[in-house]
């Protein structure tokens, strides 16, 4: 279950066709959702790898999957797009969130401005 979320967004690397389609108008509570699930996965898969950084937040392999599966399920249900396009919607946050870090002078500073609010909104799911 570690590697779970690792696993999910690497599926939606796979699943996701290289020409991106247009984003459905989120509410904030979606931006929110779809940021922290695209951070949790990277998050964990660093802390599947060791890395010291990301050894700081709580463990997120089992409960960082479930918000990112609960995520998915509720843009599909509350936008009514398909599996496709939410996956791709949390690919492109990926790769938003992994080039703010990369262009970062302070790459460890930017995760943790993105995981204290996500860090809040993983407690407030329940998980």
């Amino acid at each position: 279950m570690r590697h779970l979320a690792a696993a999910l967004l690497l599926t939606c690397t796979l699943a996701v066709p290289a020409a991106a389609q247009d984003s459905p108008r989120l509410t904030l509570d979606q931006q929110t959702l779809v940021r922290c699930s695209a951070m949790f996965a990277l998050v964990a898969g660093e802390q599947a790898r060791g890395d010291p950084v990301a050894l700081r937040y709580p463990a997120l392999g089992e409960r960082g999957s479930e918000y990112f599966v609960r995520t998915a399920a509720r843009l599909i249900d509350d936008l009514g797009i398909s599996r496709d396009a939410v996956m791709q919607m949390l690919n492109r946050e990926a790769e938003r969130v992994q080039a703010e870090r990369k262009a970062a002078a302070n790459p460890a500073q930017i995760t943790d401005t993105i995981m204290q609010p996500c860090l809040v909104s993983l407690a407030a799911s329940g998980l």
